[in-house]
């Protein structure tokens, strides 16, 4: 059509380009980083060239790539941000393969869950094989089947995929926001701190560079801040450093296969437990590759050998032994006589993509973080590097990332300088302290349920486990039903700390809160916030809340208002008026966004017939107002100036308040921090709790 008149703003093309998140604000003065320099003399050799950096993480695992990906998101950039791995690109093979509910929860708030989704196994039931009992015949049957996820998550599943896949999506998305993405074929050599010569950046780092065509190996001196450790369970940062994994080795070999199977078991496409008199399986069903094949994981348990009590290094020896004589041959041969009387056996010649020997251990260090002399935490260790266990549970990898997902956003918050106290302080941040502890409770308790259930695992049902008592299928059930919560990790609760503020039995403040079933959604500090499904008052759009605590840096500020809100002097209103016009102004621009729901509303009629949302005189009565017959016009300005686009019915799809256990008439506030765990619950009317737990974490403006 003819076009008379054309306008078009400067700024049009973000119209077009991948939608970003606006980095986090930045207080403490802005990073250049130093150009190298050499010193070069006719009687002074050439001095190492020395770069700087504000963190540097070694490892592009997991771990190290959630981590990288983060910090870039939230305002790092190359000059600023140095991760480095030995290897020359992501995994190829084997490893692990599963993630868990809230994983899938933490990938979708990044907008990374969708190919996983599309592409990845899910796994939603669990079956369970145990003995017939019978001499002949069948030899195993099956004795339940249970929901794989038996708790409430926006995802009710696992989902099994190639590691190395999710590796290349989060190195994927990191390229939006980073030029060179990670430095690989790079090797860390040394580590420590050394404060003299760098007070300011005084964790000094050799690292070996090879190049990926000639072969050829440089060295170099880098200087950073910070430093994290993502590079396994052998880390060399965590033995620079001087710090251990302690715990124990069991006496269990296991043999793990990836393969496309050919097989007539009935359950070969669901997740299985195999208790057999020859010995136990595990199979976990993978995703389709590009044959248009299934792949499927066993874990196979190796028969025992005698081991001679009393000497470590016998056993460790012969440990290392039976690993070491595990064959494919062998572990097909176990697979074949665990699965009768049904066969199972590789498709085809080729149908093996990877296999290997394990021998069950759970270790766990001391220490996550280590501090410089005046206190400060400078080097932080995450996921393998931190803990090991068995990968019969599916921690391995999740429990790693959400090491970082938790580190992340409290390391950034303490560089920009957006925690309380001096820019230029020199002492200890307490919001980046509570790492270790938060971390290091759940890597604890993933120790602690990994021994049992690898323990329960390894025995056969029927016979003694070591202390007189027979193991039933009943009680392997039940320790696989009951750690369920703390298994798809949406069990996990934090302690309490400057970041965690629980109620006492002896606190002043009142408890909005009712009910104690945090696993069913229960606001409880200290846990993560249920997704539940809402809908948005501005367009009727129906959402899920987690699309609203998008994984960004922000924290948020759910207000469940009251029945009251369309009284203009109710305490929602007063409410809202005070964190709009007060408290979150108080605070750094950009780091705290608002969410507001509202239950049903009703609205005080005076027996004269006027409107009480416009005040009333004489006796009054309160109606039922329809959440569809009220506009703008009749709620706080406040509400739509802070929440237009976040501001939902809590009644008309889930029943919000009665899943988070909160009173309709009476309302409550949670803060969320930025990983999306509930950071503290208040009264709808008690501003000044939130006000302080705010001051606690955030810098004043």
């Amino acid at each position: 059509m003819p076009v008379f008149t054309e306008f078009s703003a400067s700024s049009r093309e973000l119209r077009v380009l991948p939608s970003f998140a606006p980095p986090l604000p930045r207080l403490s003065p802005p990073f250049a980083n130093p150009s190298p320099s050499t010193t070069t003399t006719s009687s002074q050799p050439q001095q190492p060239q020395e770069d700087k950096y504000e963190v540097v993480i070694v490892g592009a695992g997991p771990a190290g790539l959630m981590l990288n990906l983060l910090l870039a998101r939230y305002g790092l950039s190359d000059s600023s941000l140095l991760c480095v791995d030995a290897k020359s690109s992501t995994l190829r093979s084997g490893q692990a393969d599963g993630l868990q509910p809230r994983t899938l929860e933490v990938l979708k708030s990044l907008g990374l869950a969708d190919e996983i989704l599309n592409d990845g196994c899910h796994m939603e039931e669990v079956a369970f094989w145990n003995p017939t009992g019978k001499k002949e015949g069948d030899v195993i049957e099956r004795t339940s089947i249970v929901p794989d996820v038996s708790v409430p998550a926006r995802f009710q599943h696992e989902v099994t995929i190639h590691q190395g896949r999710i590796e290349r999506i989060l190195e994927t998305d990191l390229l939006r926001y980073s030029k060179r993405g990670v430095q690989r074929n790079t090797r860390l050599i040394d580590v420590k701190i050394d404060e003299e010569s760098d007070a300011e950046f005084p964790i000094i780092a050799e690292i070996e560079t090879e190049h990926p065509e000639n072969g050829q190996k440089e060295k170099k001196i880098i200087r950073s801040k910070y430093l994290v450790g993502a590079d396994g369970a052998h880390s060399n940062v965590r033995r620079c450093m001087g710090l251990s994994l302690e715990g124990e080795s069991l006496d269990h070999i296991w043999g793990v296969v990836d393969l496309v199977v050919d097989t007539d078991f009935p359950d070969i496409r669901r997740r299985t437990a195999i208790h057999s008199p020859a010995g136990s399986v595990m199979v976990i069903p993978r995703e389709r590759i590009a044959t248009g094949d299934y792949l499927t994981r066993l874990y196979v348990q190796v028969p025992e050998i005698e081991i001679e009590a009393g000497d470590d290094h016998k056993a460790k020896d012969a440990a290392k032994a039976r690993r070491a004589g595990v064959t494919l041959e062998s572990i097909f041969q176990h697979a074949a006589e665990a699965f009768k009387p049904y066969y199972i056996r590789p498709k085809e010649d080729g149908a093996v993509d990877w296999w290997a020997a394990y021998q069950i251990g759970q270790r766990v260090s001391g220490q996550f973080t280590v501090k410089d002399s005046k206190g400060i935490n400078r080097v932080f260790i995450a996921g393998d590097a931190c803990h090991t266990h068995s990968p019969k549970a599916g921690q391995g990898m999740n429990v790693s990332m959400m090491d970082s997902y938790n580190l992340a956003w409290k390391l950034i918050y303490s560089i920009h300088g957006l925690t309380p106290g001096e820019l230029a302080s020199a002492k200890s941040d307490p919001v980046l302290d509570t790492y270790h502890l938060e971390r290091h409770t759940i890597a604890q308790q993933l120790i602690d349920f990994d021994r049992a259930f690898s323990s329960m695992f390894s025995g056969k049902i029927g016979s003694e486990d070591g202390i007189g008592q027979a193991l039933t299928h009943e009680q392997f059930l039940e320790v696989f039903s009951t750690g369920n919560g703390f298994t798809s990790g949406c069990g996990i609760e934090y302690p309490e700390n400057i970041t965690v503020e629980k109620f006492k039995d002896d606190a002043k403040r009142k408890n909005p809160i009712t009910g104690i079933d945090y696993l069913s959604g229960i606001l409880c500090p200290g846990r993560r916030l249920l997704n539940v499904r809402v809908k948005r008052f501005a367009d009727g759009n129906r959402r899920d809340l987690h699309d609203d605590f998008l994984s960004t840096g922000r924290f948020r500020i759910l207000v469940l208002t009251s029945s009251d809100l369309l009284n203009p002097t109710g305490i929602s209103a007063k409410t809202l008026s005070t964190l709009s016009e007060n408290i979150i102004p108080s605070f750094p621009h950009g780091t705290i966004e608002q969410v507001v729901v509202h239950p049903r509303l009703t609205i005080s009629n005076s027996s004269n017939g006027s409107n009480g949302a416009n005040g009333t005189n004489g006796t009054s009565k309160a109606h039922a107002y329809p959440y569809d017959t009220f506009t703008w016009r009749d709620l706080p300005a406040a509400l739509k100036e802070r929440s237009e686009m976040r501001f939902y019915s809590g009644i008309a799809l889930d029943d919000i308040y009665s899943i988070y256990g909160v009173s309709e008439s009476h309302g409550a506030i949670a803060v969320v921090r930025p990983d999306g765990y509930v950071g503290v619950v208040a009264a709808l009317d008690d501003v000044v709790t939130v006000e302080g737990y705010l001051g606690g974490l955030l810098r004043r403006v």
